[in-house]
């Protein structure tokens, strides 16, 4: 993939770009491009199963709200597009109080739960066909799991994973033969414990058995 800048965009204080993410195409345009590199809308179009006009329209506006620009052609009759950032960052805190940030925090979520399932699709392709090292198939994994954290430990949680997987892709990144493209997906979403059952409630008496031309 062509090396893209190394750089971030933050949505905090952008309300109008803000917006312009709260639909899940763009979303995923976007990811596309950061993920696969430079592309045209009609490839764009193919794999994402859009029309061409479609991609075109939404590409123009990520490119409006500094997402995406221009790539170099290929030739004279292409318009190619590539991510200008490498990372889309906000502080949720601050970003709640800016219009539509329940839509757009809905429909990235959901963008990245897709997202985890078209990797899983890809991933379980690719040891198939033998495109990846073999030592992937005890390396790879997907847990989930339930723990009870406070507010103030589940974000402490989240900036020591993201600190610690950068250390380590910088180590890996390095030139490594060994070193493969990881998607890591990472989530810390709370629950509502359900109320207890009421152990004393009284059972349903026994109806006893349906006679003929009952329903049970």
């Amino acid at each position: 993939m062509p090396e893209q800048p190394s750089s971030r965009i933050d949505l905090t204080h952008n309300p109008a770009a803000l917006k312009a993410l709260t639909h899940p195409l763009r979303v995923r345009l976007l990811g596309l491009l950061r993920s696969e590199g430079p592309a045209t809308a009609s490839e764009l179009a193919a794999t994402t199963g859009e029309t061409s006009a479609s991609t075109s329209y939404h590409l123009r506006v990520l490119a409006r709200h500094g997402f995406v620009s221009e790539a170099p052609a290929r030739d004279a009759r292409e318009r190619r597009w590539q991510a200008a950032h490498t990372l889309t960052t906000w502080d949720n805190e601050a970003l709640l109080d800016q219009p539509g940030a329940e839509v757009f925090l809905a429909t990235t979520r959901r963008q990245q739960v897709d997202h985890l399932g078209r990797t899983l699709d890809r991933h379980e392709a690719d040891l198939a066909a033998g495109r990846l090292d073999p030592a992937w198939r005890a390396a790879a994994h997907l847990d989930d799991y339930e723990v009870r954290l406070t507010p103030a430990s589940a974000a402490e949680l989240g900036r020591e994973f993201t600190a610690r997987a950068a250390e380590l892709a910088a180590r890996d990144d390095a030139g490594n033969p060994e070193a493969a493209r990881v998607v890591v997906v990472t989530a810390a979403l709370p629950v509502a414990d359900r109320p207890a059952r009421d152990a004393e409630a009284p059972e349903a008496p026994d109806a006893g058995p349906a006679q003929d031309g009952e329903t049970p």
